[in-house]
């Protein structure tokens, strides 16, 4: 093993060479946990459909798009599942430039025990790409290349670069619900990481310390709570080496971050690469985030027209759908028999699965082959494994699991994924002797299946929405907890002052940010017809996770219902006008919630004056009278509007604008004001 790590070395050291390296990539084809038993018990993940396609092919046709050449794919639990597929994939059967080498291991409990596989083959002969087949991206890898082959030429010790992202839509449901809730230290001026915490490793901790020597010779330190793991990291040789040093280590961000930013020994260091908005990264992590991911690739967010490598159909070839059958925002696989008068939304169905006449089905995962007699009712959260049968008229409540193999008693840790049966992609699946897979209470008459018991926590992770109590709950936990951060005496890392010449900038960006979720999370409630009560909770959870005021929720809500008007059919001001005047009045119970006082009514009037001249210029000629329409449906008070215009007296002509514009409307009020 010495004589290979000493290889490694000396091809990694020359940097003439390995520019002439073909770029390498490794992909992980097993996620090593148990998020989603129980159909991991009978298909690994990295095969499990999104939209219609296996998740893996969404990885390869990536790294084949940015220029890799030779992609290692460990397979450890099912292994000879992902094996057989990929034999008859087409990129990877068919003789080209891309080539794709399984390696298999059913030995391999954890991602380090993986990664010392590939150092023990000596297949690495260069900076790799290192990426899990649950990954679903289109960023480009040039720059993040480049910067990290020009940092090895200048310090060899720069042996690893992670790519992280702006937190994006859904994030703050994310970090109230427990997930992926990062804190990093991050040096603005190299990029350098200094500290990665994820606060699941930290129980109910809500405050991380950090070493005074990292502050030693920085003029800077960059803080972030708003920044996400795309778990796509660019790697040297060393990263093996260092597993391989390291048998304790297995998870690659506890232990392998870990150890390498604690590591003051042999001085590695790793380094961050941020993409923007325009890149799509995301991690297929639990149920909730195939939902989510789902989403975005059938609106063309994820993978555009100009990458042909992935076709998909939310309809799947062969499928039959009876009449008077309504599917609304779902994803049907191939095959499938939908029966007459069936309601399916928000579902994903897969492969040959049998709906019989008059179902109806609200957010459920459905397994190939299952069937579901007619009458029956699946409720929000429900997942059916892989073949099982529901009886007629049968309900299965919420969040309720059902498979044909019985829930082990007993698991290693949550950190392991068990392999339940035969690793063979062909086997049938058999019930276990003690399961009874006949239970009319639970399954319906003739049904067949093993109910799962319910954990309290599952409407955490699972694709239903999130229920609005639980929601209102995790928002009073934050609020707690920010009271609790708050009250440390001098502990508080706001209190910590770094200079910072981009402060600004850094502060516009982020209500950027901000005003972008809250126009998402409104869109999203528009099309899925929440509540306003559902809407309010949803807002509030976004300021708590962005540390915004009652005012910026006010003008970001004012800002996405008027984005909202513009997607109404207008050929004229006046039917602008009309069609302002319908959505305000529809809002305006939700505007008026974060309009508690005069203040924050003004601030309003000033950002429409701000889209006006900026990014919605299409009110420009009816600002005068969208504001009457504010007025006329109380959610602007005329003192506002008075005080608005005074606040104007001083100001500069180009800023009287709307002003003068609305000359009339305000001396009408006056007027008004002086009869009365």
């Amino acid at each position: 093993m010495g004589a290979k790590k000493k290889g490694t070395s000396s091809r990694s050291e020359d940097s003439e060479e390995l520019g002439h390296v073909p770029l390498q990539a490794v992909l992980l084809a097993d996620s090593f946990t148990n998020k989603f038993d129980p159909i991991t018990l009978e298909r690994p993940k990295v095969l499990f459909p999104l939209v219609n396609v296996p998740m893996i092919c969404y990885t390869l046709a990536w790294l084949k798009s940015t220029g890799v050449k030779e992609v290692f794919v460990l397979c450890c639990f099912h292994s000879k599942q992902v094996i057989s597929y990929l034999e008859n994939h087409p990129e990877v059967s068919q003789p080209s430039s891309f080539t794709v080498t399984t390696i298999e291991s059913r030995s391999c409990a954890s991602a380090g025990d993986a990664l010392r596989l590939i150092y023990e083959r000596d297949v690495i002969h260069g900076d790799f790409v290192l990426i899990s087949g649950d990954t679903v991206t289109d960023m480009s890898l040039t720059q993040v290349l480049q910067d990290h082959k020009e940092r090895r030429k200048k310090d060899k010790n720069a042996v690893m670069t992670i790519v992280v992202k702006p937190s994006q839509i859904m994030t703050h449901q994310s970090r109230l619900l427990g997930n992926g809730e990062l804190f990093m230290a991050i040096d603005p001026s190299t990029k350098q990481l200094l500290c990665y915490e994820d606060k699941a490793d930290h129980a109910k901790e809500s405050i991380f310390c950090l070493d005074k020597t990292m502050l030693a010779g920085k003029s800077a330190i960059s803080l972030h709570y708003d920044r996400e793991d795309c778990y796509i990291d660019i790697c040297s040789p060393e990263v093996l080496s260092l597993l391989a040093d390291n048998f304790d280590y297995q998870d690659l961000r506890r232990d392998l971050l870990g150890g390498l930013l604690e590591d003051d020994v042999l001085g590695y260091k790793i380094f961050t690469h941020e993409i923007d908005s325009s890149s799509y990264a995301a991690k297929v992590d639990n149920f909730r985030s195939y939902d989510t991911i789902s989403k975005d690739i059938i609106q063309r967010g994820t993978y555009p027209s100009s990458t042909p490598a992935v076709q998909v159909k939310e309809i799947g070839r062969g499928t039959k759908i009876g009449d008077n059958t309504e599917i609304i925002s779902s994803v049907i696989g191939r095959g499938c028999s939908i029966g007459s008068n069936v309601s399916i939304e928000g579902c994903y169905i897969w492969d040959n699965a049998t709906i019989e006449d008059g179902c109806k089905l609200k957010h459920v995962v459905v397994c190939d082959g299952v069937v579901i007699k007619s009458g029956a009712v699946l409720e929000p959260g429900v997942v059916l494994s892989f073949q099982v049968v529901l009886g007629e008229q049968c309900t299965v409540p919420s969040y309720l699991k059902v498979s044909l193999l019985q829930q082990p008693t007993e698991q290693d840790s949550d950190d392991e994924e068990l392999e339940y049966v035969a690793d063979n992609s062909n086997a049938e699946i058999s019930p276990p002797i003690d399961c009874d897979v006949n239970k009319p209470n639970e399954l319906g008459t003739n049904g067949a299946g093993c109910v799962w018991s319910v954990c309290d926590e599952d409407w955490r992770n699972s694709i239903a929405p999130i229920p609005a109590e639980k929601l209102a709950e995790a928002i009073r936990a934050a609020e707690e907890e920010d009271q609790e951060y708050f009250a440390q005496d001098g502990s508080s890392l706001a209190e910590l002052e770094l200079e910072s010449s981009d402060s600004e900038d850094n502060c516009n960006e982020d209500y950027s940010d901000f005003e972008n979720e809250v126009e998402a999370t409104f869109l999203t409630a528009v099309h899925e017809n929440k509540t306003l009560d559902h809407v309010v909770l949803e807002v509030n959870a976004l300021r708590l996770s962005f540390n915004k005021q009652t005012a910026d929720c006010a003008g970001a809500i004012f800002y996405s219902v008027m984005k909202l008007t513009l997607e109404a059919p207008h050929e004229s001001a006046s039917e602008l006008v009309r069609a302002a005047a319908m959505v305000i009045s529809e809002w305006k119970h939700l505007l008026k919630y974060y309009l508690s006082d005069i203040d924050e009514e003004i601030e309003v009037i000033m950002k429409f004056e701000e889209m006006c001249s900026e990014s919605t210029k299409e009110f420009a000629s009816v600002f005068d009278k969208i504001l009457d329409q504010l007025y006329d449906q109380e959610v602007i008070q005329e003192e506002a509007i008075l005080r608005w215009v005074e606040e104007k007296t001083n100001a500069d002509e180009s800023d009287k604008v709307f002003v003068r514009q609305a000359e009339n409307f305000v001396r009408w009020l006056r007027e008004a004001e002086e009869e009365e």
